[in-house]
């Protein structure tokens, strides 16, 4: 999968980090979504347990036959520290090594992060939406910003996710009785269709399967390059 070089360099400080976001936030779009994705890449980050690597998976999902097309890791330096809000810096290096490893390009992707509900509106599917130029999806495991009620405790209910009187996602059940996610809009696409998306993807756990198994795939790396060190026995 061809993707452009980005138009920011990664190694930077916060500082300039919150300056590319709300420079690239103008980029984001948001429209109503026409047509049915059938290709859907889940893309997910993890790291070394030493913190100095970053590992970024892709799996390439069939939406219709929910099956795996392709999956792909890349693994680089880690340079950038924890920072809330600053996870694209982090991630997004490593995970756009795997999108180019692609031979087929997919019609979405779903990230396990954030999208516009974000302090700056630009989240790391934002980031990966503009860069790429796809259409995306940020479908977190907790809640970054804004408020919300509890949805119904059925799947498929859904509550508005609001900050500064503004919706800016959706609280989605999934699985029934089962914690919800938060999904929000990162780049070509609408609320409406990102929640359709996350719902259609989700068969039988409560995160999508293309990010549960992107998901899995980078733990399953970092896991073989873990150090062990030998424990000595002990003598008599």
């Amino acid at each position: 999968m061809k993707i452009p070089r980005p138009p920011h360099n990664w190694s930077v400080t916060p500082r300039q980090a919150i300056t590319i976001q709300n420079k690239l936030a103008t980029l984001v779009v948001r429209e109503k979504t026409t047509g049915a994705f059938r290709l859907a890449a889940g893309v997910d980050g993890a790291f070394t347990s030493d913190k100095r690597f970053c590992i970024g998976g892709v799996v390439l999902w069939n939406i219709i036959k929910q099956t795996v097309l392709e999956q792909h890791i890349a693994v680089l330096p880690q340079r950038f520290r924890y920072i809330p809000g600053l996870l694209s810096f982090r991630e997004a290096p490593a995970v756009i090594g795997a999108l180019r490893k692609l031979t087929l390009t997919p019609d979405v992707l779903i990230c396990d992060g954030q999208g516009i509900a974000h302090q700056r509106g630009f989240g790391i599917a934002c980031h990966l939406g503009v860069l790429t130029g796809l259409p995306s999806v940020g479908c977190a495991k907790s809640r970054l910003v804004g408020r919300y009620r509890e949805p119904g405790a059925d799947r498929g209910a859904i509550s508005p996710l609001i900050q500064k009187n503004q919706r800016v996602g959706s609280v989605v059940r999934t699985r029934t009785h089962i914690k919800p996610v938060y999904v929000s809009v990162g780049h070509k696409l609408d609320l409406e269709a990102a929640e359709r998306l996350i719902l259609c993807c989700s068969v039988g756990y409560r995160l999508p399967e293309p990010i549960r198994l992107a998901d899995q795939l980078v733990g399953a790396e970092k896991r073989k390059r873990q150090i062990r060190i030998p424990v000595p026995r002990r003598m008599g």
